[in-house]
């Protein structure tokens, strides 16, 4: 077994962890995140989607959002594009990368947008050649890759499968996302095994929910498997509005604690880190997600 000596983590948390709060997160306070998770040693930023208002209205301030970062260099700022016109609406901002997301599971990706798997590769083909062309990297985000609320365990085919739908399309990475946090290391590790057989592992990243408490067992399965890519919440912020009882993200302060704690270079300070989760957490009105952070603050109170 050879673990990495480093990992790069993306955080998530202005994007996927902010979506699903029922009360408007003002812009400031999102760029203000955004500004604090770089200076805090993140080098790739998920910072929000360019969907309709109707559907994500957290989302609706996506320009402003955009447009207020004081960009640093050798950071990459991404954002979910569902379709040629949310495309059309994120260029304008200037994405260092865009994501477009399918899901493993049929009945997901009906709920989730209401077409089946192979549709909605033919509705993101478009988006992925318009980002190739205009130089912008593409990720696609793999939802459901052990488990669904509506299908159960799905098969590691059924993740090879949307794997090498995004692969024919020109997708560049993806991410093997536990959308609803059931998954268990060996079932993270097949769904892994399925997506290497069209990815090279530096092309993979995983994305683990925490539902079951089995993210950092389940981060600790892919590192053992080389992968190396990792995506995380600042604070354990977010969750999935058509997973029902999904909770959030693994938090990025309990990976980072972890990865330290086993030798490997994240280039992130966890402290500064820390304090990018409890700003946000003080603005949401509610305590950090993060078990390290509180530990942490809770030995700084002395």
């Amino acid at each position: 077994m050879k673990l990495p000596s480093r990992v790069q983590l993306i955080d998530v948390g202005p994007r996927d962890g902010l979506q699903n709060e029922k009360q408007p997160v003002p812009a400031a306070v999102k760029v203000e995140l955004v500004h604090r998770l770089q200076a805090a040693g993140l080098k790739e930023i998920e910072v929000t989607s360019y969907v309709s208002p109707k559907w994500v209205p957290q989302m609706a301030d996506n320009h402003e959002v955009m447009g207020g970062i004081r960009r640093q260099g050798g950071v990459r700022y991404s954002v979910l594009t569902p379709n040629l016109k949310g495309y059309e609406a994120a260029v304008a901002d200037k994405p260092d990368e865009i994501v477009v997301f399918g899901a493993a599971s049929e009945a997901f990706s009906q709920k989730n947008i209401n077409c089946s798997i192979a549709e909605s590769i033919e509705r993101f083909a478009p988006v992925v050649e318009a980002a190739r062309a205009a130089g912008i990297a593409v990720r696609g985000a793999m939802s459901c890759t052990v488990g669904c609320p509506y299908e159960g365990e799905i098969a590691p085919e059924r993740v090879a499968y949307l794997a090498g739908l995004m692969k024919g399309i020109g997708v560049q990475r993806v991410d093997v996302a536990d959308t609803i946090g059931v998954g268990t290391p060996r079932k993270v590790q097949a769904a892994m095994e399925a997506t290497l057989k069209h990815y090279g592992i530096d092309d993979v990243s995983g994305h683990f929910h925490d539902t079951y408490g089995q993210a950092l067992s389940n981060t600790l399965a892919a590192l053992e498997m080389g992968v190396w890519n990792f995506q995380s919440s600042v604070s354990g912020l977010g969750g999935c509005p058509y997973a029902k009882g999904a909770t959030g993200n693994v938090a990025t302060e309990d990976v980072v604690y972890l990865l330290h704690g086993m030798g490997i270079a994240t280039g992130i300070d966890l402290d500064a880190l820390v304090d990018a989760g409890v700003y946000i957490s003080e603005q949401l009105g509610r305590p950090t997600g993060s078990r390290v952070a509180r530990a942490l603050l809770a030995k700084r109170a002395g």
